[in-house]
């Protein structure tokens, strides 16, 4: 059901809207650690390669944020004004959109891929990325599309749909993957397609196709207020699509610097070996279910904050990012504890290499120390893409990444000649100057003025 979130208990509404996207996020996050088991299965130098390629890949979740962070402001604040009609194009134009710009993306990544790949490791291990990367590459625009359904459904206050599909298609990406990639399928005796790192990425996405469908039918076919139509896929409308490249642009501006800056970090880690590179990959995974919670908690408190800035119920809106913000930090504080006491065990889950599990516990331990200022940060600014005032996104990118972290990084790898553990600790730095640009803009206040229509 759609559900109106200007009204209500608000800590109610916000945990409502978050807790079924954290549980679709936690759902993804199994299939992400249980699909670099499966790869660590193989060997170091595999999981290095789609280290590297993913990396790279994700350059171009850029463009799904412009679009993305544009949709989430049009789409709740037009539901919270009770526009219907308008509400029911912004969701045709995000999702076509999006196809298009996604295909394009695909075409330019497959172009450099290799020789981007080359630049950080030899041949071997860029074999084993290559592998696993076109495929993936080829179905980005399905890949794009099935977010854009499932941020619909998010903004008009409906946040199970997501959330079960999230976890059918996640639990199907696990069981696919070990028919696909080994030749008897992992503790049993049958038959697998022995595909390989292919394997992996053809289980992923046929799984995120058969997300994309389930989600785009049931999206379609509803009875509701807000009816979206096929035909309405066909046809750009400028005005709008306009606005999905202007709103959201600075998230995707940071987003590029940020995932550039994660090449640059990776350039950093490489100069330590095949050993770094891949517990940089397995304890980054890691780190993803930290951001689970964060991420799931953010995105539900943009939905109750773009509906009441759309009702211009602007204390509600400021209340909610406030209580975003305290429950955010609470979890991050038991993400660090959790990473000190378990961090060793859960390294040695995934790999048997004694190198890659200590590089990979330090990881673990000393980039999660920033988490609780970080978790403060993203709490508030969820009010920035629910409003559509997205530069303090790209602020921040720069400042934290690029103002701090890789001068941190150049100082001590490059000038001082010390341990991996500063690259570690790189990310704490980098985090704390993030949240601190964060509060800036919250307090500021440019995005109480801000609307997307």
């Amino acid at each position: 059901m759609e559900r109106d979130l200007t009204q209500g208990p608000l800590l109610k509404q916000i945990l409502s809207m978050s807790i079924p996207t954290m549980l679709g996020y936690a759902a993804q996050m199994v299939y992400d650690l249980v699909d670099i088991y499966w790869i660590g299965m193989i060997s170091s130098e595999a999981v290095a390669g789609v280290t590297l390629f993913s990396t790279i890949f994700w350059i171009v979740s850029a463009l799904n944020e412009i679009i993305g962070s544009s949709s989430v402001s049009l789409i709740s604040q037009a539901y919270g004004q009770k526009d219907y009609e308008q509400t029911k194009i912004a969701i045709e134009q995000t999702i076509s959109f999006k196809f298009l710009m996604a295909t394009i993306a695909a075409i330019l990544i497959a172009i450099f891929l290799k020789p981007l790949m080359l630049l950080f490791s030899d041949e071997n291990v860029v074999k084993h990325g290559l592998d696993y990367g076109y495929i993936r590459l080829f179905f980005l625009p399905i890949m794009f599309s099935s977010y854009s359904v499932n941020t619909a459904f998010r903004c008009l206050g409906e946040s199970k749909i997501p959330m079960n599909i999230m976890i059918l298609v996640s639990f199907l990406n696990v069981f696919l993957d070990a028919v696909f990639m080994f030749e008897t399928i992992p503790y049993t005796n049958l038959k697998g397609l022995n595909l390989g790192v292919f394997g992996a990425g053809l289980a992923t996405v046929v799984s995120q196709t058969i997300s994309f469908l389930i989600g785009f039918i049931i999206l379609f076919t509803r009875t509701h207020e807000v009816k979206p139509s096929i035909k309405g896929l066909f046809k750009l409308n400028p005005k709008i699509d306009k606005k999905l490249l202007t709103i959201g642009l600075p998230n995707g501006i940071e987003i590029f610097f940020r995932n550039l800056s994660n090449m640059v970090v990776l350039g950093f880690v490489s100069m330590f070996g095949t050993a770094a590179i891949a517990a940089n990959g397995i304890a980054g995974r890691l780190f993803g279910f930290a951001f689970v919670p964060l991420s799931g908690l953010v995105s539900g408190a943009s939905s109750v904050v773009g509906q009441c800035l759309g009702a211009e119920n602007l204390k509600r809106a400021e209340k909610a990012s406030r209580l975003a913000a305290i429950v955010a930090t609470l979890i991050m504080i038991i993400a660090i504890f959790l990473a000190f006491i378990f961090g060793e065990q859960v390294m040695k889950v995934f790999t048997n290499d004694h190198e890659v599990i200590k590089l990979g516990t330090d990881f673990l331990k000393f980039g999660s120390l920033g988490l609780v200022a970080l978790g403060f940060g993203m709490g508030l600014a969820s009010v920035f893409s629910a409003s559509g005032y997205n530069f303090p996104f790209l602020v921040s990118s720069l400042v934290s990444r690029w103002g701090v972290q890789f001068v941190i990084l150049v100082i001590a790898i490059q000038f001082l000649n010390l341990s991996i553990r500063w690259v570690w600790l790189s990310y704490m730095f980098g985090d704390i100057a993030e949240s601190v640009v964060f509060l800036f803009f919250y307090l500021r206040g440019d995005w109480k003025k801000k609307r997307a229509w």
